[in-house]
């Protein structure tokens, strides 16, 4: 137990000095920006059909359990209010990032981890090339543009779709139902969910790149680096949001 702590407290601090190296190589050049904008196409283009599924399913589903439950006390117009404020402030980020920690954040981690355990990080090391520069800033800087954005577009999805289920399954008056959602859902809503976006796409991309560039063992290691950067983040953004929900609840 002692060794596995001091382990995972060594991992801890080479983090935060990777994050050192990061802040560093952002504020000098050369400034790759071909490079940032191809990570652009694959973390957020290539990812907009998966957010869009999910954003529509988190948005239809709450509809359905919040109409029903509402009916009981005659609020059903309530329902659209409710969830947008949820899907504003909590779902729509979690979900966005969640979806692309599975489908962006491991393939980080296999990329720079088969680049690791076949010396390429080496070769480039001894070509002077900062690894970090060059293959680890255009992703955090991808993932600090496509999370919010994302997040953006799940919110519009969620709110369409449970309108789609409101209104037309359950046949609740469309402008008193729209009205009141307006009328209780305030911008900093949807702010404070972007905000939490923005942060989580840091941890994110942080955590998986940290995890790939640490790669060992081989093809065993890039499997073991995928799966440890897909567990740690995950956690990593759940602790983070119940932090940030707290900040917000009393800043805002």
């Amino acid at each position: 137990m002692l060794r596995g702590l001091v382990r995972r407290l060594d991992s801890t601090g080479r983090y935060f000095t990777f994050l050192g190296e990061l802040g560093r190589s952002a504020i000098r050049p050369p400034f790759r920006w071909g490079r940032v904008f191809s990570e652009i196409e694959q973390l957020g283009i290539n990812s907009v059909v998966i957010i869009l599924l999910s954003g529509a399913a988190i948005g239809m589903i709450f509809a359905l359990q919040l109409v029903e439950i509402l009916q009981l006390f005659g609020a059903e117009i309530g329902a659209g209010a409710v969830t947008a404020l949820a899907l504003s402030r909590e779902m729509a980020p979690m979900i966005t990032t969640l979806m692309l920690i599975g489908k962006n954040g491991s393939a980080m981690a296999a990329e720079l981890g088969t680049m690791k355990v076949t010396e390429q990080i080496d070769a480039m090391e001894t070509m002077s090339v900062s690894v970090v520069q060059y293959l680890v800033l255009p992703k955090v800087l991808a993932s600090l543009l496509v999370f919010p954005t994302l997040t953006l577009l799940a919110n519009v999805i969620g709110v369409l779709g449970a309108y789609g289920i409101s209104v037309y399954l359950y046949a609740i008056d469309s402008a008193s139902y729209l009205d009141y959602m307006f009328e209780v859902l305030i911008p900093m809503d949807i702010i404070s969910g972007l905000i939490k976006a923005l942060i989580m796409g840091f941890i994110t991309a942080t955590i998986c790149c940290f995890c790939g560039l640490n790669t060992t063992q081989g093809a065993k290691g890039v499997g073991s680096s995928a799966n440890k950067a897909v567990v740690v983040s995950s956690v990593s953004i759940l602790v983070a949001d119940y932090i940030l929900a707290t900040l917000m609840m009393r800043l805002f």
